[in-house]
């Protein structure tokens, strides 16, 4: 069974391919001034770009885990967007934590694990 590493740096890959399995690094908005609706449709946005180029898409979605900043601040924020976000009948599994993100700007991350087609 071959492993393969998509957009691979010196110190992670952005997509691993494992037996029909795609795991996504921590995916986050490209423009950290956004309010978290923002950050979560651009982080949202990434997530949907990264499968594709994977050969899936958000409705074969296993897991999602998300890392929010604030969660009193912005659980409610984030759900919004992502309800509309996610396809019906296909919610996957999700863990939404509180977490000190890497920069004070970053308000979201998410990490995700798809089927292949």
């Amino acid at each position: 069974m071959s492993i393969q590493r998509l957009r691979t740096e010196k110190r992670f890959s952005e997509i691993v391919i494992h037996n029909g399995t795609i795991h996504l690094a921590g995916q986050l908005a490209d423009d950290y001034d956004g309010d978290i609706r923002e950050q979560t449709r651009q982080t949202l946005a990434n997530i949907d770009r990264f499968l594709a180029e994977a050969g899936s898409d958000k409705s074969k979605i296993l897991s999602v885990t998300i890392y929010l900043k604030d969660m009193a601040a912005d659980y409610a924020g984030l759900n919004e967007v992502y309800d509309a976000w996610v396809s019906e009948g296909a919610a996957p599994v999700r863990a939404c934590v509180e977490a000190k993100l890497y920069d004070p700007r970053v308000l979201v991350e998410m990490m995700v694990v798809a089927a292949q087609h």
